[in-house]
Order: C-alpha cells, then structure tokens, then sequence
C-alpha cells in the first residue's frame, strides 16, 4: 500500500499546506452534506405538514409513489408507538443523542477515510433532523410510501433516506477498506 503518507492522502511527498488545504475541503464537504440534509428534511417535512395532513395520500407514478401525512411517535415502522411517553422519550431520545454523539466520536477518534465519513456524517444529519422533531412535536412526520402492488414500505421522510444512505456508505465503505487490507 506504500507510505503511511500515501495511504491516507494518495500523494507521495504532499505539503504540510496542501493536507491542510485537504482537510478543510473534506470538512466544508461533510459540513455541506449535513447542512443540506437537515434542510431539506426540515423543509419538506414543513410542506408535507402544510398540504398532506388532514388530505386523502396523492399517489404518482401508477401508485409507486405515494405521498401521505402520518405522525409517528415510535421508531422505524412506528415501533414502540404504544410505550409510555417516558419510555419513548428515554429510547428514542436520550438513547437516539447518545447513539449519535458515540458514532460521530468514534469516526473521527478512529479517523475513518473520507467515504465514511460522509456515511457519518448523512446518518448523523438524518438523526438529529428526527431528534429535533421528537423534542420539539414529541413525534416525527413522514410522509413517503414506494412500492408495487401490495409490496410496500413504511411510511418514512428524507431523514429516514439520509440515515439508510448513510448506512450503507459506511458499510461500503468498510468493504472497500478490508478489500484493500487483504491485497496488500
């Protein structure tokens, strides 16, 4: 794999200014993807709120896409929507932060290349967009339905996209970095 230099920046020999030319860059990135996440999470829900609730769902696409309101106190699925209100709050938000600030410190602790940390950094966006709206409304809107005939999924938002997005960056992310362990 080469020098330590060139396995974490690609270049033999870079400059002490142009790794931290570099950095900046990656970290104005993962900024942008978090900031854009969180908006338009927070934006759409806003309009979903506005001309979905109380309306019949609008379908598109020959019923592959469905939009309609739904507020969910649970989890993924609305798991955990029948729990005691402090229940849910305990789980799905004291747990939710702690889960979050552990896999935002354990990426940048373990310094995990630029591919998982955007992973990270669109899982963490997603879930802190649904934390905010269980602290602020006690429930998160979603308001997206896709599939074909009677095989549908969950109702979800584009947080619930930017988290399963991420999710799955990093796990490519993990494949990519042992394939590379196992060449060498």
């Amino acid at each position: 794999m080469g020098t330590p230099r060139e396995s974490v920046w690609g270049v033999r020999g870079a400059t002490p200014l142009g790794k931290t030319m570099t950095r900046i860059a990656t970290r104005l990135v993962l900024l942008m993807a978090i900031v854009a996440t969180i908006s338009c999470d927070r934006i759409t829900k806003h309009v979903a709120s506005n001309t979905l609730a109380g309306a019949s769902s609008r379908s598109f696409l020959a019923d592959t896409i469905r939009f309609e309101y739904a507020e969910n106190t649970g989890a993924f699925l609305n798991f955990g929507a029948d729990w005691p209100r402090w229940m849910r709050t305990s789980v799905f938000g004291v747990g939710n932060a702690l889960l979050l600030c552990t896999l935002v410190t354990t990426a940048i602790c373990l310094r995990w290349r630029k591919p998982a940390l955007l992973g990270v950094s669109l899982f963490a966006a997603g879930g802190t967009s649904n934390l905010l709206d269980r602290i602020l409304y006690g429930n998160v809107i979603d308001f997206v339905n896709v599939g074909i005939g009677p095989l549908r999924t969950g109702i979800f938002n584009v947080a619930d996209m930017a988290i399963m997005f991420g999710a799955v960056i990093v796990l490519w992310a993990g494949y990519q970095g042992d394939s590379e362990i196992e060449r060498d």
